[in-house]
């Protein structure tokens, strides 16, 4: 017998240890719900867990993405609708001009004067209808801005006070831009002084596209250029730089006519990963767009033309109200594919990461049970070295 090395208990308490070990986890996963609460449960179904648990949130974010598009569809279209509301009353008035037969000249004006009053409202519904602070009528949503790229922008620029250029964006009318002295700035002073002056010159004149002008130096391939984009362009619609005194478009390369193009501006992300996207272009339906915006119905002939002229309008927003519906269908059949999705993939990662409580429960109570009797048994083998004191009496 002896008393140094108590095998016995020491046996006990290791396995006690263990039981303790086993037991603070099963507290932990049924306390938890998850059967993963740290790499080292489960490292091969953490990883696959933690790209299913991405998928999924991403899937979350993607149907909401597709329910605002659907948001913006409903705006856009309901906007035509009243669009269409109008046309229709303009077509009655032309109809009811054409008919001389009954209608004299007053009775036309009359006819006249609403229709051009319809007129403007359309152009107005064009230019107002948004979306948070995105236009959807104008011809510009959807579409990327015109964009003209010049010099290296990592070398430096000079020149002097009193050189200037001219923008015309759009037919709006040709603005003059004075620049002040440059003296070997960089691309980034060159971008912030030129833009400062293309803002000044735009809001003195009124135009339109004020603070819609972007002047930036960028990265282009290894090197950075300088930029100027023009946003709120209509696809096809252009905007114009010409020289004036000094020349400084041609030493910058940012002379020319830029043509807009429809782009990815109406882009909505409908799936979890990169690529996964749907683009929406919405043309513009102003009067002028729509050739409705120097009707005349106090002639016969006037009326006639007319009648064409809005039969062909009411094609165009026909056309339009069909594909912004037909969107509106893709985007439902999306968000009911991206929830069958999300719920498979939210219910495999509950299979690897989720704690089965029924079988858990059986392993706690098994862990509880040997941790009692580990108790028990490591204090009857720390009495047993006692009994030796009796050989000492």
């Amino acid at each position: 017998m002896r008393i140094n090395q108590n095998v016995m208990a020491n046996n006990a308490s290791r396995n006690l240890a263990g039981t303790s070990v086993q037991l603070g986890k099963s507290l932990e996963k049924l306390s938890s719900g998850f059967r993963i609460n740290r790499a080292a449960d489960d490292a091969a179904g953490l990883v696959i867990s933690q790209g299913l648990r991405a998928q999924t949130s991403g899937l979350r974010q993607a149907t909401r993405n597709a329910q605002d598009g659907i948001s913006v569809v409903q705006t856009a279209e309901g906007a035509l609708n009243e669009v269409h509301t109008m046309l229709n009353r303009m077509r009655d008035l032309s109809v009811q001009s054409a008919n001389t037969g009954a209608n004299d000249s007053a009775a036309r004006s009359a006819a006249q004067a609403e229709i051009t009053a319809l007129s403007t409202e359309i152009t107005r519904i064009s230019t107002t209808t948004k979306f948070g602070a995105t236009t959807l009528l104008d011809g510009s949503y959807g579409v990327s801005p015109a964009k003209v790229t010049g010099f290296d922008a990592d070398n430096s620029i000079t020149h002097t006070a009193g050189d200037d250029f001219q923008i015309n964006i759009n037919g709006t009318g040709a603005v003059t831009v004075d620049l002040p002295a440059l003296t070997a700035d960089t691309g980034a002073d060159a971008a912030a002084t030129i833009q400062n002056s293309i803002n000044a010159a735009l809001s003195a004149a009124s135009n339109s596209f004020a603070g819609k002008v972007t002047v930036k130096s960028e990265r282009v391939g290894a090197g950075a250029a300088l930029t100027i984009e023009v946003s709120g362009l209509a696809n096809t619609q252009t905007f114009t730089l010409t020289d004036g005194t000094g020349t400084p478009l041609a030493e910058m390369g940012l002379n020319g006519a830029i043509t807009a193009a429809a782009g990815t501006g109406g882009t909505f992300q409908v799936g979890a990963n990169s690529g996964e996207t749907v683009s929406l272009a919405i043309s513009s339906v102003s009067a002028t767009t729509l050739s409705v915006n120097a009707l005349n119905v106090t002639t016969d002939a006037g009326a006639a033309a007319a009648i064409t002229a809005l039969d062909s309008a009411i094609a165009t927003v026909s056309s339009t109200r069909g594909g912004l519906g037909a969107l509106q269908n893709r985007f439902e059949s999306m968000i009911n594919n991206l929830q069958v999705t999300t719920e498979n993939l939210s219910a495999s990662e509950s299979r690897i990461r989720d704690t089965d409580m029924a079988m858990e429960m059986v392993s706690f109570t098994k862990n509880q049970v040997l941790s009692q009797a580990g108790t028990a048994m490591l204090a009857q083998a720390n009495q047993i070295p006692q009994s030796i004191l009796s050989l000492l009496r």
